[in-house]
């Protein structure tokens, strides 16, 4: 083969791909336009918030800035009246890696207690949590809570399978860790319409019926 031909097969495969990518990107990123809230003040009451899951700890037992930032907004939201009920979604694959039952912790150690939580431990990833709050909770009209890279994905999600969301973001990550989990955001971004539209993914697990109170 030679090198012309090469370079068109490369530009061929590489072309679409790339727009594919900024596509998605751009699309979730205007969706999300409107929905996402920064300060307390102006995001509107709901009844219950989603709390997206992370780790507690990153490398050497030190603690996630993500997971931190989380925890803050979520109790900022409850404390002043925004939300009166959290689902904290997130993964539980085995015994020393929970983070639903960190998350809860680390709100009841700033106050919010455990007669408005409801831990989901099938929270695998964004995804999942997502309609889980649907189709487990029975939530159509939720607050999410993540940063706001994170938070345009879960929006977009959230109104495609009819839940009225928007979004409360938590304070975002500006060093190295940051910028990966950004890069790592575009491909996810991505594949939400892979999940969505081509490969009609469901969730890894949904159950019965979880009551929230009224």
């Amino acid at each position: 083969m030679t090198l012309k031909k090469t370079v068109r097969l490369i530009l061929l495969i590489f072309v679409p791909v790339i727009f594919l990518i900024t596509a998605c990107n751009v699309i979730i990123t205007r969706f999300s336009k409107g929905k996402l809230f920064d300060h307390i003040s102006e995001i509107p009451t709901r009844k219950t918030g989603l709390l997206l899951g992370t780790s507690k700890y990153i490398s050497r037992g030190k603690l996630n800035p993500y997971f931190s930032a989380r925890i803050r907004a979520a109790g900022e939201l409850y404390h002043q009246g925004k939300i009166h009920y959290l689902i904290l979604s997130g993964d539980n694959r085995h015994q020393n890696y929970n983070e639903p039952r960190d998350m809860r912790k680390a709100l009841n150690a700033i106050g919010v207690p455990d007669s408005v939580i409801f831990p989901d431990y099938a929270g695998f990833r964004t995804f999942d949590s997502v309609i889980r709050s649907k189709e487990i909770f029975g939530q159509d009209s939720i607050i999410v809570i993540s940063q706001h890279f994170h938070n345009m994905r879960a929006v977009f999600i959230a109104w495609h399978f009819g839940i009225h969301a928007i979004g409360f973001n938590a304070g975002d990550v500006y060093d190295g860790a940051g910028f990966k989990t950004k890069f790592r955001e575009v491909f996810a971004r991505t594949k939400v319409f892979l999940d969505i539209y081509i490969l009609k993914t469901k969730p890894y697990f949904l159950g019965d019926r979880i009551n929230i109170p009224d």
